[in-house]
C-alpha cells in the first residue's frame, strides 16, 4: 500500500442518500434514507472495504459516489473538492475519475457489443483521452494487463466465462484512467478460486497504477486478506472503522463482534474451537422507520436506556479506533514487562 497523502483522493462527509418509495397503490410517498450521515476517506493507492449485511446501505454509497444517485445532503469530495453540486458539463470530467465495477459480470456488459466496442466506448465519450490511432495498441495493452488475450477483442461477452467477464469490466473501468474504482460486490458472484484470481489481479493493478479501491462486500474473508482499512456499516451508518488487523483483532462494537463470530473459520468443525457465534435476537429495524438513539439497540445485548435515547458518535472511546457505541469493548490491558 502506498503511504496515504494528506488529502484523501475520495472523501465522504456527512453523506445522506436514499430513495423515495410509495406504500401501497395509493399510499403517500416516503423518503428512505439508506445512508444516514456517513464519513469515510480513501487515500491514493489504498483499499478501503465497506462491509455489512444486506440492506445496510453499502450499494447506495457506491451509487452515490459514482454519481448514479444524487445525495440528499453532505458531500462527496475528490482531492478535497466537493463534486456534488457541479454543473453537468463539469461533472463529466469528474466522473471519469471514479469508476464502478458491478457485482454481476453477466448483466453489467452489453451483450450486443464486442469487447473492443465496450472498452473504446469510454474513449468516444471522453475524446482526446486516447488518440484514435492509438486505440488498438491501448486496447491490447489493457486486455493483456487484466490477463486476457488481446486477440479476443472481437468477441462478445457471452463467449467468455464469468471471471473473464469481470476482467473485461475491470479493463473497461481502467480505460479512462480513474483515480478510484468502486467495486460493488465485484467478486461475490464468482467461484472461490476465480475470486482469488480477480483479487490478485486488482492488487497487482493497484501496485502498478496507484489506483484506490472502495471495495464493498459482505465477505469478511475477502476483507481480512484484501483491505488496508475497513468500515463496518449498519442501517445506514458506520459503526466501527480502522486498520483491518486492528478491527479484526480488537472489534469493539457489538455488531462487528457478531459479524466476526458468524464468519466461517477453518476451526468451525472442531468441538473445542475457541469462542462461539453471537446470535442476535430481535427484529431488524426498517430504514423507513429507524429506531431512536443507537440504531443497533433493538438487537444489542448491551443495550441500556442511554442507547435508546442518544445516538452515539463515531469516535475513539478507550478503543484503538473509532466506534459508534456507548459501551464498546475496551482494549485489553497489557501487563508491564517483568524486570
Amino acid at each position: 500500500m502506498a503511504q496515504p497523502s494528506a488529502t484523501p483522493v475520495l472523501e465522504l462527509v456527512d453523506l445522506v442518500a436514499g430513495y423515495r418509495t410509495r406504500q401501497g397503490l395509493f399510499g403517500r410517498r416516503r423518503e428512505v434514507r439508506a445512508v444516514a450521515g456517513v464519513n469515510l476517506a480513501v487515500h491514493e493507492g489504498q483499499t478501503v472495504c465497506l462491509v455489512g449485511e444486506s440492506g445496510c446501505g453499502k450499494s447506495t454509497v457506491a451509487r452515490t459516489v459514482v454519481g448514479l444517485l444524487r445525495p440528499i445532503a453532505g458531500e462527496v469530495r475528490l482531492d478535497g473538492r466537493d463534486v456534488t453540486g457541479l454543473a453537468r458539463r463539469d461533472l463529466k470530467a469528474v466522473r471519469r475519475q471514479v469508476q464502478l465495477v458491478f457485482q454481476d459480470p453477466y448483466a453489467s456488459l452489453n451483450p450486443h457489443m464486442t469487447v473492443r466496442e465496450l472498452i473504446t466506448e469510454a474513449w468516444r465519450i471522453h475524446p482526446g483521452l486516447v488518440p484514435q490511432d492509438r486505440w488498438d495498441a491501448e486496447l491490447a495493452d489493457l486486455l493483456e494487463r487484466v490477463g486476457l488475450n488481446a486477440g479476443h477483442a472481437a468477441r462478445y461477452p457471452h463467449q467468455f466465462s464469468g471471471g473473464q467477464r469481470q476482467r473485461i469490466s475491470i479493463a473497461r473501468a481502467l480505460a479512462v484512467r480513474p483515480r478510484v474504482i468502486v467495486c460493488d460486490e465485484a467478486v461475490s458472484a464468482l467461484d472461490v478460486s476465480i475470486q482469488a484470481q480477480v483479487l490478485t489481479l486488482l492488487r497487482q493493478l493497484q501496485d502498478e497504477l496507484g489506483v484506490a479501491y472502495l471495495f464493498i462486500t459482505h465477505d469478511l474473508g475477502v476483507v481480512r486478506h484484501f483491505a488496508d482499512r475497513v468500515a463496518v456499516m449498519h442501517l445506514g451508518g458506520i459503526v466501527e472503522s480502522g486498520d483491518t488487523e486492528q478491527v479484526f483483532l480488537h472489534a469493539a462494537h457489538p455488531y462487528t463482534q457478531a459479524l466476526l463470530s458468524a464468519a466461517p473459520s477453518v476451526d468451525d468443525w472442531r468441538d473445542d474451537a475457541p469462542g462461539g457465534e453471537i446470535v442476535l435476537t430481535g427484529d431488524v429495524p426498517s430504514p423507513l422507520d429507524p429506531p431512536a438513539g443507537c440504531r443497533f439497540h433493538t438487537r444489542c445485548w448491551k443495550a441500556q436506556q442511554r442507547c435508546r435515547a442518544d445516538e452515539p458518535a463515531l469516535e475513539i472511546r478507550d478503543t484503538a479506533h473509532p466506534v459508534a457505541c456507548h459501551f464498546p469493548a475496551p482494549l485489553p490491558l497489557v501487563e508491564p514487562p517483568v524486570r
